[in-house]
């Protein structure tokens, strides 16, 4: 039960972890919580065949605790986000919940919290998991009695109107929203600016019958990199619950972190957040032309560093894009599609802009796989071994500790870090030399091995 209190948010295996009695008491407890701010909490949900039981669940919890309930029933993530911008018949929510398991396999679903306009989470989710289990909740009837807000009307309103200006824009698009949420807004938009798409998947379904809704997979890409040998410009595909992007051109798929330096290319002066994931290139050419910061992997880390710098974005290598210029400064997939129509409208030829970059040699995300118990031990293990490295170890010109432990070499870098929502370490490898990438990837991989075998 308490693995179920991470991070970032709260995640689980519905019925297993997420039943009615537990998540009736984390209603009943977080309303304790919201109450401080305020007395209103929006929820939505994601396509997942469970989200609806859960949020009459949790709805429950919050009547018991005195909260009155919005609700704005099936959207994506960043429509829940959105809702605690606006104003519903004189009303702005104190908090929001959007029940999703993002793009975990089916049986998975949990809740993203955000309090006072700020996500909900590390120590004070660790908090709220520890009354939940420890603390006697009065008997919580069903009660589902909630008022109804149309925040996806007012979200589509919003975003036609923000790109107003790409309205029959010629260009190819096709859209992959794999299922997931992201057609529940997405083909409207589309279809009130008049945009030349297709949509494949674009109807949700919680049992994701066509692939898995994680676009950072390039096997999820299959389908959609198909369809764009069909004469398409551009696609973009989605994760289960749209707040994650990937971005393809006939040539590239367009990771988080390319994103970011595409996007600082109009941007004056910009202040751009990357994590520890993202590529040494973004880094360097953002510094030239304004500030590039890293920070911790996360999306809620993110969005708190995007408020305390007032960053212009923030990027994910996994496509968790934050927009503070012209927007909230949330991860919302439906906005960078239309911030990168953007780019194309004005002219921005994305394959010459990636094949001018300098070119270097990066894997994708290895995961290596260890217990829950044992993932923050090792990263800690593996600091200390590092203080007095093996002697064929390749020279280490810093280590930057902001989250796990990046490795900094002569000619590139290598990343150990903990996952937060899955027993994994996720490793990442970047050189200038490919030989060179290998052995970073081949070195640190054995230190994790001793590491392992030490603790």
């Amino acid at each position: 039960m308490e693995n179920i209190f991470r991070e970032y948010d709260i995640r689980g295996i519905f019925e297993k972890e997420l039943h009615e009695e537990s998540v009736k008491k984390i209603g009943y407890f977080l309303g304790e919580k919201i109450k401080e701010k305020g007395e209103y909490v929006a929820i939505g949900y994601d396509a997942r065949t469970h989200s609806p039981i859960l949020h009459d669940w949790l709805v429950s919890g919050f009547n018991k605790a005195g909260l009155k309930v919005l609700t704005m029933g099936l959207v994506a993530t960043p429509v829940n986000y959105f809702a605690n911008y606006q104003s519903f018949d004189g009303i702005t929510p104190s908090a929001s919940v959007m029940i999703t398991g993002s793009h975990n396999p089916p049986e998975y679903n949990g809740f993203k919290i955000t309090v006072d306009k700020q996500p909900f989470f590390g120590d004070a989710i660790y908090a709220l998991g520890k009354e939940v289990m420890t603390k006697e909740s009065p008997v919580i009837e069903d009660n589902t009695e909630a008022t109804y807000i149309d925040a996806k009307g007012k979200y589509i309103d919003y975003i036609t109107d923000a790109f107003s200006h790409l309205s029959g824009m010629r260009q190819k698009i096709v859209l992959d929203c794999g299922n997931g949420v992201a057609g529940v807004v997405l083909t409207d938009i589309f279809d009130n600016l008049n945009l030349n798409y297709e949509g494949m998947y674009c109807n949700p379904d919680g049992t994701f019958p066509n692939h898995h809704p994680d676009p950072s997979v390039e096997k999820n890409l299959t389908d959609i990199k198909n369809k764009m040998q069909e004469g398409f410009d551009i696609g973009f595909a989605y994760d289960g619950d749209a707040d994650r992007i990937a971005v393809l051109t006939p040539k590239h798929n367009i990771k988080g972190d390319e994103l970011a330096i595409l996007f600082a290319k109009t941007m004056e002066n910009p202040t751009i957040i990357g994590e520890v994931k993202c590529s040494q290139v973004m880094y360097d050419l953002i510094n030239r032309s304004g500030k590039a910061i890293m920070y911790k992997t996360g999306h809620s880390n993110l969005k708190v560093k995007i408020k305390e710098t007032d960053a212009d974005l923030a990027a994910e290598v996994s496509g968790h894009i934050f927009f503070n210029d012209r927007y909230f400064g949330y991860d919302d997939a439906i906005y960078t599609t239309f911030r990168v129509l953007e780019l194309l409208h004005e002219g921005m030829d994305l394959d010459t802009e990636l094949n001018a970059l300098p070119k270097t040699y990066s894997t994708e995300e290895i995961k290596v796989e260890v217990t829950e118990e044992e993932k923050f031990p090792l990263i800690d293990k593996i600091k200390t071994m590092l203080e007095n490295p093996p002697a064929d170890f390749p020279n280490i010109k810093e280590i930057i500790t902001v989250d796990g432990v990046r490795i900094v070499f002569d000619q590139g870098w290598g990343l150990v870090r903990a996952s937060n929502t899955t027993p994994v370490l996720v490793t990442r490898f970047e050189s200038t030399d490919e030989t060179l990438a290998k052995l970073y990837e081949t070195k640190i991989n054995e230190l994790i091995q001793e590491a392992k075998n030490a603790l």
